[in-house]
């Protein structure tokens, strides 16, 4: 078939640039520099009197502020593609598609951090929003940099990479991941598992807002998906964060339903081997693991959002249990859950978050007709545009009671300490899902840019249908590579909060675009109900609002940066 892609392609001998590795090891100290410098100017302008940062001041700077935590974003997803092909070279893997995308990968990001970085769809960050002059842009402006900007991307590259992929000549067609032999098993056994028990139902449970099957959750608490990263001690498997990775990616690429079910498992178990008192591990640990209860995180209020040091549900102690009394919004499978990690005020004379406090709440489990059958509670379901299967709630309780012996860790106080304990785990089990819709979105778009025929030829025959995919693959490679670093910090007991939030920034936004795009592609039929990619661009968009929001993730990067550059 000699369509333009394919004559691009064979004309393109050479685009892969000589010494590639090498050259991208040079350019990447000039990136480096830069965002250096910006943290340094940034810096002075919103630090106080004693070096400490004036929060006045970093909210006027907030554009600023949210453009460094891209750039270091940026810089950190360069740093981690590089690791990851050298890292298939010295093992002897990838080929000709891997080192294409890490050449358009640095090819595209350089000229972006020099161009603009796109912070959404109406705001683009300059290097001068960042307080970086013609003298710093000089500086960045390498001949590495100007060689990987100049030649290693553009049209060629892009229709390359389009060819290797419809042939599907490396890695199953969109790159080697880079995985180990052991997550590479892990991998395919949950793949087969959802390419036969979710994806042909998964559009389905969309289209008429249905619950996921019990039979289907059963069968994932078989697999291990509950007890995944649970200590062995406990009942669980004792897996790392990079496993929890690979499911959670396999399990959203079928349907993000099925893969977020066990975030709120993820993120009790979390709570409690991190907050709780033994009695409450052996107790709560092994039932989650199993898939006997099924947790709901429970802390977001109607006029809170993100502000969790303004929750105003009280729990307050009498004798042998604590009387919940407050309104909750936003809870995820909530009606069959079993537990709630509930976040309350135990003391009202301790302002923001001093007063807070985690309890493990039991509850029955209910359905569509009864979704609450418990005394002293009450609610029901918010309608959403995607992110079904678990549906979502608002619940207010009145007097609802706790058992005192399930006050998380048996101390009031520690509540919010609890929860941002878990925030590591929780952004990179976001990202992880966010990775599994860019995936899904991806191969739809691919599989129909080739069936589809217009103008005698498929979809994929044109440049800029094809050059839509092979971004794609780079940038959702990027994301990858990202998320896979933050949990190998995690799994080697380093702090990863910023490395974290990093991964969830930039995988959300790549599902997202990974979904827009191949909607895209898929033209009017796109926006029709019947094709999946409609759905997948509803599951897309919430990836970018919880586990903090855009702006929010963006916020808490960079005073993680400006704290650490003090």
């Amino acid at each position: 078939m000699a369509d333009p892609a394919r004559k691009a392609a064979a004309e393109g001998g050479g685009v892969l640039l000589d010494d590639l590795d090498q050259l991208c090891r040079a350019a990447l100290p000039a990136a480096e520099g830069l965002l250096a410098r910006a943290l340094g100017r940034l810096g002075a302008d919103v630090r106080g009197s004693g070096g400490r940062i004036d929060a006045g001041r970093l909210e006027e700077r907030q554009f600023a502020a949210h453009a460094l935590a891209w750039l270091a974003t940026y810089v950190e997803s360069l740093r981690q593609i590089l690791g990851w092909h050298e890292s298939l070279v010295r093992q002897a893997r990838g080929g000709r598609l891997e080192a294409l995308i890490l050449q358009a990968a640095f090819a595209e990001y350089l000229a972006q951090i020099e161009g603009g970085i796109a912070l959404s769809q109406v705001e683009m960050a300059r290097p001068a929003d960042l307080g970086l002059d013609a003298a710093d842009m000089q500086d960045f402006s390498t001949r590495p940099v100007r060689l990987l900007i100049g030649q290693g991307g553009g049209a060629a590259v892009r229709a390359e990479i389009a060819s290797l992929i419809e042939h599907g000549l490396s890695g199953g067609g969109f790159g080697d991941g880079g995985l180990d032999e052991t997550m590479e098993l892990v991998r395919d056994q949950f793949r087969r598992f959802a390419e036969t028990r979710v994806t042909p139902f998964a559009h389905d449970w969309h289209l008429k807002d249905e619950f996921i099957p019990m039979s289907v959750v059963d069968e994932m608490a078989q697999l291990g998906v509950f007890g995944l990263t649970i200590p062995e001690g406990y009942g669980g498997h004792g897996m790392g964060k990079t496993a929890m990775c690979v499911v959670s990616e396999e399990l959203s690429r079928a349907y993000i339903g099925v893969g977020s079910l066990g975030t709120r498992s993820e993120i009790a178990a979390e709570l409690i081997l991190r907050g709780g008192t033994e009695a409450q591990k052996r107790h709560w640990l092994p039932r989650i693991a199993s898939g006997e209860i099924l947790p709901t995180a429970v802390f977001t209020e109607p006029n809170t959002g993100s502000d969790l040091g303004s929750l105003r549900t009280r729990a307050v102690r009498e004798g042998e249990v604590y009387r919940i009394t407050g309104a909750k919004t936003w809870i995820t499978h909530a009606a069959r859950a079993d537990v709630m990690t509930l976040l309350a005020r135990t003391d009202p004379s301790e302002p923001g978050y001093k007063g807070l406090s985690m309890f493990l709440a039991e509850k029955p489990r209910g359905d569509d007709a009864d979704p609450f059958p418990a005394e002293g509670m009450r609610g029901g379901e918010i309608k959403v545009l995607g992110y079904r299967g678990m549906k979502e709630y608002e619940i207010g309780f009145d007097g609802f009671a706790v058992k005192a012996e399930n006050l998380l860790g048996g101390e009031e106080g520690n509540g919010f300490k609890q929860l941002m304990e878990t925030f590591e785990s929780a952004r990179i089990q976001t990202a992880a899902r966010a990775l599994g819709v860019a995936q899904n979105a991806m191969e739809l778009g691919l599989k129909y840019a080739l069936e589809r025929q217009q103008f005698g030829k498929p979809l994929f025959a044109f440049p800029r249908v094809s050059g839509k995919l092979a971004w794609m693959a780079v940038e959702t490679m990027l994301a990858r590579q990202l998320t896979y670093f933050a949990a190998r910090e995690k799994d080697e007991g380093r702090r990863c909060d910023l490395e974290a939030g990093m991964a969830k920034l930039l995988a959300a936004r790549v599902a997202w675009a990974n979904a827009d795009n191949a909607l895209q592609i898929h033209g009017g039929n796109g926006y029709a109900q019947e094709y999946p990619i409609s759905r997948v661009l509803c599951d897309a968009r919430i990836l970018n609002i919880f586990e903090g929001a855009a702006e929010i993730q963006a916020q808490v990067i960079a005073r993680r940066l400006l704290d650490g550059a003090n």
